[in-house]
């Protein structure tokens, strides 16, 4: 049966890949997308929060000299992979966009023990292993078989290996309506799959969880603020209070954790 849904995977992939090359979205997912991206990011830079995530991830990634770092999903480059690829030990970027993976290897070819690779992460054909860092930046959430998932992901660390995490929640009661309602319409529904409460647990009895945090459970709210009469000061200093309490408070409260539409974690090998 796992060989079966594996390889229902690996054929789906190869549709995810044509669409990644291709970046075709269909009028619901260009509008979601609008949202996503267009207005809650918005929100986060209005507060100064929109790097939050990627200065956190900076320090987690300690030490890169001595690390053999996996960039998983990284499409042309993410936020850090030119920085992965310069300070690690030994750099591989692998995405299923050949045309993506063409243009990172361009970014990347004057350092000598960096290279990318268009490869499914889940293909017999990805032989590469004993990574001490996957970094996993909005990727994690695109497989839909959890435990498979996690199982490669076992396989493909070094002992005492690392992965940094960064995906969408669908654990807040109005967001998981507004993405129900959707998702009927969404041109790439076959590989979004954001993390539910059961998904986070699958995670945390698989690995240990390090540390984590929270962004846009109170502070999502910022939308309804923005439109009252309310002075441009104002509303920072209620959205910066909502944030401080989204960050630091999901860390240990589930509840809270759980308000929030994305998450990341530092999450470690199991001995």
């Amino acid at each position: 049966m796992e060989v079966k849904v594996k390889e229902a995977i690996l054929e789906n992939n190869k549709k995810q890949k044509e669409f990644y090359n291709n970046k075709k979205k269909n009028f619901a997912t260009a509008i979601w997308s609008k949202v996503r991206n267009g207005i809650f990011t918005q929100i986060k830079k209005n507060i100064g929060i929109q790097d939050q995530s990627y200065v956190l991830h900076k320090e987690w990634f300690g030490d890169l000299s001595t690390k053999k770092v996996l960039d998983l999903g990284c499409y042309s480059g993410n936020y850090w992979s030119i920085h992965l690829a310069e300070n690690a030990k030994e750099y591989l970027g692998i995405d299923l966009s050949d045309v993506a993976i063409a243009k990172l290897n361009e970014r990347i070819k004057h350092l000598p023990n960096a290279e990318a690779k268009a490869i499914d992460f889940l293909s017999d054909d990805f032989t590469a292993d004993k990574f001490d860092l996957i970094y996993a930046y909005s990727v994690l959430h695109h497989f839909q078989d959890t435990n498979l998932l996690i199982e490669r992901l076992n396989e493909k660390l070094a002992k005492d290996g690392e992965i940094i995490s960064y995906d969408p929640l669908e654990t807040s009661l109005p967001i998981k309506i507004i993405r129900t309602l959707y998702r009927p319409f969404q041109s790439d529904a076959a590989w979004e799959w954001p993390f539910t409460k059961k998904t986070f647990y699958l995670y945390k009895n698989a690995f240990n969880i390090v540390e984590r945090r929270g962004l846009l459970g109170k502070t999502k709210w910022i939308t309804l603020i923005n439109i009252l009469p309310v002075s441009n000061e104002r509303k920072t200093k209620i959205g910066l209070k909502w944030n401080s309490q989204d960050w630091n408070d999901s860390k240990t409260s589930d509840s809270v954790l759980f308000s929030c539409m994305h998450l990341t974690m530092l999450m470690k090998k199991k001995q």
